[in-house]
């Protein structure tokens, strides 16, 4: 592991999210919505209404533009996401989590606990001067953010589709 788990599991969600809105765009139902929300292991409130999904999904374009900022810019982001949302950083254990960081009360709207789990998950990263873990899906077709946990920094597509898709396309390029 790289970085702390909460660390980590924020930064998925935020990709999954993110990239939900590229096409086709896989979070336009509550269900759908629901699902993103066990999958993450978010906790605290939700309403499961079409108000809730219309704000998280409006948050993506924000997310996107943090995640794919540069290091500066992306602190200024955070640092603003932070203040908006009055943010006071406290360590919680809860159901078989050890002690991690929550930053806003878990009766907070889930776009408002999206966003702050990000921003907070993005100061690791800004910190260690990581933000080259993430990076834009090098699939010409894809706009796809990849955040790469691994070792070596390989992961270079955004989903094993678009890996398999420009595999087939070289080995196809190769043949001819």
């Amino acid at each position: 592991m790289i970085f702390a788990h909460d660390t980590e599991a924020s930064m998925a969600a935020a990709v999954e999210l993110v990239n939900s809105a590229e096409e086709p765009d896989t979070m336009t139902e509550t269900a759908q919505l629901a699902d993103f929300f066990v999958r993450h292991g978010y906790t605290g409130v939700r309403s499961g209404d079409e108000r809730e999904l219309d704000r998280v999904r409006a948050l993506r374009p924000v997310l996107r533009e943090l995640l794919t900022s540069d290091r500066d810019t992306a602190v200024e982001l955070v640092n603003d996401i932070l203040a908006e949302h009055r943010a006071v950083p406290r360590l919680v254990r809860h159901d078989d989590l050890d002690y991690h960081i929550h930053a806003v009360p878990p009766e907070a709207p889930l776009p408002v606990r999206i966003a702050v789990e990000t921003a907070m998950a993005m100061i690791d990263l800004i910190r260690a001067d990581e933000l080259s873990r993430l990076a834009v899906c090098a699939d010409d077709n894809c706009a796809g953010i990849v955040l790469d946990l691994s070792r070596n920094r390989s992961r270079r597509y955004c989903s094993t589709a678009c890996g398999n898709r420009n595999a087939v396309a070289a080995y196809r390029a190769r043949k001819k």
